[in-house]
């Protein structure tokens, strides 16, 4: 009868564990480089999977979650304006959200 409250508490430690852990939201601009890069990662690509984890090791994470293009209105007061008036190649507008975890 004992192994009952012992189950139940490593099934609560189990359980939290995954809770602990420490992810971010990168927002960052989709550089039309000409390499390919910013396709992959703005289009949720297999070949953007490296460019994401590579940005998030840059930054003492462990992995990329995700990465998705995202609207310039869906990051509010984030993003500015002045940046796309400077920028003389198409798709200066684009955004690319990655989600790191440590």
């Amino acid at each position: 009868m004992r192994s009952l409250p012992a189950f139940l508490a490593l099934t609560f430690v189990l359980s939290a564990s995954p809770a602990s852990a420490d992810s971010r939201v990168f927002i960052i601009a989709n550089q039309a480089d000409g390499y390919g890069v910013d396709e992959c990662l703005a289009m949720g690509k297999k070949c953007g999977a490296h460019a994401a984890r590579s940005y998030c090791q840059s930054r003492d994470f462990a992995q990329a979650l995700s990465y998705r293009r995202i609207d310039p209105d869906d990051v509010t007061g984030s993003i500015p304006t002045t940046a796309a008036a400077n920028c003389n190649h198409a798709g200066c507008n684009d955004y690319v959200a990655i989600t790191c975890q440590r």
